[in-house]
């Protein structure tokens, strides 16, 4: 009778170990479905993968190198901190949605920083009062 006890308890932990692997494994999945390599970014606010993804940093805006309301000097820091933080490197993705120019809006964060507040914090950009509705730090 001791033995069979033991014997339920061993089939029980194997169920249940089972079960763990398989959640592991889809969480595995889906995280790796949230994970993009930024190749580049264009402006302060403006990135692109290695797979040619156009990701619109959502809820924050940078100043602009071009055009009539450009800024130039300030519009070049921001480039360069944004390419400092994610250029080559794999980061964690959250899109929420299509621009009116087919990029994907969304958030980035590496480790457990995230890209957008990180650039506010520092100065680089502000935070896009329209949309800060989309990201649960810019509200």
């Amino acid at each position: 009778m001791i033995k069979g006890c033991f014997g339920c308890v061993f089939d029980l932990l194997k169920i249940g170990l089972g079960g763990l692997v398989v959640i592991l494994g889809i969480n595995y999945f889906t995280n790796k479905n949230n994970l993009v390599t930024i190749k580049s970014c264009y402006d302060g606010d403006t990135c692109t993968t290695i797979k040619g993804e156009k990701i619109r940093l959502a809820c924050i805006d940078t100043p602009e190198l071009k055009g009539s309301r450009s800024d130039p000097v300030p519009a070049k820091a921001a480039r360069d901190y944004l390419n400092s933080l994610v250029a080559g490197q794999e980061v964690s993705i959250r899109r929420i949605t299509k621009d009116r120019y087919g990029r994907t809006v969304a958030e980035l964060s590496k480790g457990r920083m995230n890209i957008q507040k990180r650039l506010v914090g520092k100065g680089y950009a502000k935070i896009y009062q329209r949309y800060a509705d989309q990201c649960r730090w810019s509200r």
